[in-house]
């Protein structure tokens, strides 16, 4: 990271203003001109002393750090189960607090309102809370998955996307799912007016298609993988280029305060995403345990989960910015948004890229 580009400490002037004092004072008796001067530098003096810039050698850094986990980010699991960063903070008696999220929707309010420092969404998720005003970046990737399809009951008629015209399907808006169905109904030729959207958080959605209160299902696994397994429901229509990447966003005023303090998140994130990669079966019954998962479902989830790269840039700028088109269309953004301006103040690299500098100068 280019630390020109980061915030610089302020610079104590304490000492130079002590040692204009200690000059002023050797001419021994002051005249009117010089006491007012020295009030004056006095007064600096004092404010001075008590600014951040002028602690006791003390380096900026928060109190606590928080984080979101969701089923949908494995990655998260096994970071707050192992304690990788509790463990690498303790030393600086930084405390470490977790918020489950149950969407990227969810996660986006939850950075919005301070609640969490970091958060996980879908890419394309991200770009609607960015559009919208929310202050955060997108800084690291914690997985590639198939992780969203559209689902019908077993028994179901459906089997096309044109299909869906005039039914309910269920949809948790602001989320990779909702900007799913929106792109699969735009490559049909169709959009959200044609179909009747029931707003139900994702596993609300998963209860009301096997009740048969809606007729479909932008569904989003773990939950997806469950009602597939266990009744037996149909992923009618998949398209892997249409999901997003689940990434990693940090809101924007911290990132500003506490830019070491991301990198070290970002540390304990690879050292977790390393470890799923490296033991594969514990990984599974970690998640399955979190999760209360069974094993097939698991095993399912897993299957359509690319855990093998973190970093982020080019490649989920341009699959973010064709969802940001349609959902310009949609109406879900505005239309007068720079969709391609947004993506850019999303997506920063600079802090993984610098986590990998230093790790490889350290082998």
């Amino acid at each position: 990271m280019n630390t020109s580009q980061r915030p610089q400490p302020r610079r104590c002037r304490c000492n130079k203003v002590s040692r204009r004092l200690d000059r002023s004072q050797k001419g021994g008796r002051l005249n009117n001109r010089e006491r007012t001067k020295l009030a004056f530098i006095v007064a600096v003096l004092i404010v001075a002393a008590i600014s951040p810039g002028c602690s006791r050698k003390a380096s900026v850094k928060p109190t606590t750090i928080r984080l979101d986990y969701a089923y949908y980010n494995p990655v998260s699991l096994v970071l707050k189960d192992k304690g990788f960063l509790e463990k690498d903070l303790a030393s600086d008696g930084i405390s470490v607090e977790w918020t489950q999220s149950l969407g990227s929707n969810k996660a986006l309010e939850l950075l919005n309102s301070k609640s969490i420092d970091f958060g996980s969404t879908a890419g394309a998720a991200a770009l609607i809370g960015k559009a919208n005003g929310n202050p955060i970046k997108a800084i690291y990737v914690y997985s590639r998955p198939e992780w969203t399809a559209l689902v019908v009951r077993k028994d179901s008629p459906i089997t096309k996307i044109e299909d869906l015209k005039g039914r309910k399907v269920a949809v948790t808006r602001g989320t990779d799912p909702h900007i799913f169905l929106l792109r699969a109904l735009h490559e049909a030729g169709l959009t959200e007016k044609d179909i009747q959207t029931v707003v139900l958080q994702h596993p609300e959605g998963r209860i009301a298609l096997e009740k048969g209160d809606v007729d479909a299902w932008a569904a989003l696994d773990p939950m997806m993988a469950q009602t597939e397994i266990q009744s037996g429901s149909r992923l009618f229509y998949r398209n892997v280029n249409f999901n997003s990447y689940g990434v990693l966003d940090v809101r924007e005023d911290f990132a500003k305060q506490y830019p070491a303090y991301v990198e070290r998140v970002l540390a304990a994130y690879e050292k977790a995403r390393l470890w799923a990669l490296q033991n594969p079966e514990e990984f599974r019954k970690l998640f399955a345990s979190n999760a209360k998962l069974d094993d097939p479902v698991v095993t399912k989830v897993l299957e359509r989960t690319d855990l093998t790269n973190s970093t982020i840039g080019d490649n989920q700028k341009q699959v973010i910015v064709a969802a940001g088109d349609v959902l310009k269309q949609n109406n879900v953004i505005g239309s007068s948004t720079d969709v391609s301006a947004t993506v850019n103040t999303l997506i920063d690299p600079r802090y993984v890229e610098d986590m990998v500098n230093k790790n490889l100068a350290q082998k």
